[in-house]
């Protein structure tokens, strides 16, 4: 019977860690999982951070102590108060020795690294005694070959003493959690890859609707500024018939780099590129002046790049009169709008939405109704913009990207 309720707990440990969605909640059921897996009050995740040269506290569960957070932020020891760590990784594991658990009490190790070393005391023993806990067992996790960093459950002063069989259970446990988190990491490396771009690795745009929609909520909710600049680089397609896509490329990834930088005058400014020759920033908190500012030295930085033509750059921020922003779609059908214009227009730096007051352009662009039938930013493209003096007669073509579809 104790064998088939040990099996049902190692079923639930890895149940729980494959149904989180998050790091933290991973780390959570590793934890608790394998406390009640072993009987234990309290248990921790912890990760070996060899820059560092500490053993980093993810979470506690259970019965904690005061300085004990669930989810702590600054709780680390250096590796110099665990030497039964040090030997593990330096002696035992090195020289080809299993990553196997041993025990802890509050009186010294029990089976341990070290258990052979008379009056032998260190951090670990005085934290149980500090804690009122009688014993823990430790168990290091391995993650694709290599020593990650360790499971640890106590039990409390009075309660029987974990022992070998234990001991071995806690090795399997933590075998359990390095699956778990290598899962993990897999998904994470898929939520990337999803949201990065693939050419330049700037936000996609599934990041910036993700995005903008939580900042515009932000805005309805607290008031907070928004801010969306759209960004469309001139001549790529000229650079591509004329130079080649590799040289296409290259500008792209060089206008990435500025863009990044530039959105890093910003701070929290996420960086994307929207698909083809659009880039965009989203900012939230910034003010107007702030964002324009920053708009204004991408401009310029962008008509620095060979063999470009610069950049046409569009701004709509909730802080504008703007009407209301109740939806992304609404800021980037101003933002578009703008950044239209300042093609038109052929404008060398932003063009901002609303600034010219309720009459303004932009704002008759972004909110006319679309032809039926009409994809949104095609559609919107597609109407006339009245052409600001001193420009062109007429409108540009229509933007499309390196294959001559439109852009998303």
């Amino acid at each position: 019977m104790a064998e088939e309720n040990r099996l049902r707990a190692v079923v639930t440990l890895a149940q729980g860690m494959a149904a989180a969605r998050t790091p933290r909640e991973s780390w959570r059921a590793a934890a608790l999982g394998a406390s009640h897996a072993l009987g234990g009050s309290f248990a921790a995740l912890s990760v070996w951070e060899r820059e560092m040269g500490r053993l980093r506290v993810l979470v506690n569960v259970g019965d904690r102590a005061r300085d004990e957070e669930e989810f702590p932020e600054a709780e680390s020891y250096p590796v110099h108060q665990f030497p039964e760590i040090t030997e593990f990784l330096h002696e035992r594991w090195a020289n080809g020795g299993e990553p196997d658990a041993w025990v802890e009490t509050a009186d010294g190790p029990r089976g341990g690294p070290t258990r052979d070393r008379a009056g032998y005391c260190h951090q670990r023993v005085a934290a149980l005694r500090r804690r009122g806990r009688g014993c823990c067992v430790i168990a290091p996790i391995v993650l694709h070959g290599r020593a990650w960093g360790e499971l640890y459950v106590a039990r409390p002063l009075g309660a029987p003493v974990f022992d070998r069989r234990d001991a071995d259970f806690a090795t399997v446990l933590a075998a359990v959690v390095a699956a778990g988190l290598a899962q993990m990491k897999r998904l994470e490396e898929a939520e990337r890859l999803a949201f990065t771009d693939a050419l330049t690795g700037l936000a996609n745009r599934r990041a910036v609707d993700a995005r903008l929609d939580e900042a515009v909520e932000r805005h309805r909710t607290e008031g907070a500024v928004v801010s969306l600049v759209v960004c469309d680089l001139n001549g790529l397609k000229q650079v591509n018939d004329s130079h080649g896509h590799a040289a296409g490329d290259r500008l792209l990834e060089r206008f990435g780099s500025v863009l990044s930088l530039c959105g890093a005058m910003l701070p929290g400014t996420l960086a994307a590129r929207l698909g083809g020759d659009e880039f965009c920033l989203l900012a939230v908190g910034p003010s107007t002046e702030e964002v324009v500012r920053v708009a204004d030295e991408l401009c310029r930085r962008a008509r620095e790049l060979e063999p470009g033509e610069g950049v046409a750059c569009g701004i709509a921020t909730t802080e504008e009169p703007v009407g209301p922003v109740t939806s992304a779609r609404r800021l980037f059908r101003l933002a578009d709008a703008a950044q239209y214009r300042a093609k038109a227009g052929r404008a060398r730096g932003p063009v901002v939405a609303g600034v010219e007051g309720p009459q303004d352009p932009v704002l008759r662009l972004a909110d006319a109704p679309p032809p039926e039938g009409g994809g949104e930013r095609r559609a919107l493209r597609g109407r006339e913009l009245p052409t600001p003096p001193g420009t062109l007669g007429s409108d540009p073509a229509e933007p499309t990207d390196d294959s001559g579809e439109f852009k998303p």
